[in-house]
């Protein structure tokens, strides 16, 4: 039976963190209950104000596959790494990670899991035909994601994925413990240097259309956008070698 390890970064989740955790929980102990599989939560606060740490603790009680981490300075990067880091304390043959908002539901991240197969990895797609995002959004928002966030990451890193952003991935153990030492970037862009240290250390990567329930108190604004241009560039700078040309 393998054990999968998720990974879900939280910052001022006090609203919306308790019904992931249900869930997901709920969802995944009735697959170990059908020995399907194992299963740990790896909850990650970072810089949180608010109660989401009294929220998460009461609800891990008396429940011994979630774990707990608070961290004081606030980043999704920060927190993935986090998670990575103690989930390969433990054994386990998947490691991911999913956003707190539930936006991917436990059934559709389970889909990551079971079609995983031989590769190293697995990413959810909102983009790719057979997709579902609920409520649809404006096309605007996609043809603008296209031209101008998409064709900067091939044109510094020679990567094509319908979708790079998308909150819920998966990984084997191999990968993360061969690519978490390397990971830098913090805050934003984290997912674009996790598929890109895959890439230069010839990790195959799946993609996967899913369902995706857009949720309220996106955290990406306009100031998020410029700040993740700037990472992207950081990253590349970063990374720069000679063989730059032939990655």
């Amino acid at each position: 039976m393998k054990k999968v390890s998720i990974v879900i970064p939280a910052h001022n989740e006090e609203r919306r963190i308790g019904r992931t955790l249900h869930h997901y929980y709920r969802y995944f102990e009735e697959l170990a209950q059908e020995h399907e599989r194992d299963f740990e939560l790896v909850v990650v606060l970072n810089g949180c104000t608010d109660n989401t740490l009294g929220v998460v603790q009461e609800f891990a009680q008396n429940k011994n596959k979630i774990h707990i981490l608070n961290l004081q300075e606030a980043g999704k990067g920060l927190a993935i790494i986090a998670g990575f880091k103690d989930a390969l304390t433990r054994k386990n043959d998947l490691i991911g990670f999913v956003d707190a908002d539930m936006a991917t539901s436990p059934n559709e991240y389970d889909e990551l899991i079971r079609n995983i197969g031989n590769y190293a990895g697995i990413i959810a797609s909102r983009y790719m035909k057979g997709s579902t995002v609920v409520p649809a959004r404006p096309w605007w928002k996609r043809v603008g994601s296209k031209i101008f966030y998409e064709s900067l990451i091939f044109l510094l890193f020679g990567m094509k994925y319908h979708d790079f952003q998308c909150g819920a991935k998966l990984f084997t153990h191999e990968v993360i413990k061969k690519i978490t030492p390397q990971l830098s970037l913090g805050q934003w862009a984290t997912d674009v240097e996790i598929l890109y240290l895959c890439k230069r250390h010839g990790f195959k990567i799946k993609e996967l259309p899913t369902v995706w329930h857009d949720q309220e108190g996106s955290k990406l604004n306009i100031k998020g956008g410029l700040r993740m241009f700037s990472s992207l560039i950081k990253l590349r700078l970063q990374y720069l070698s000679l063989n730059f040309l032939i990655e």
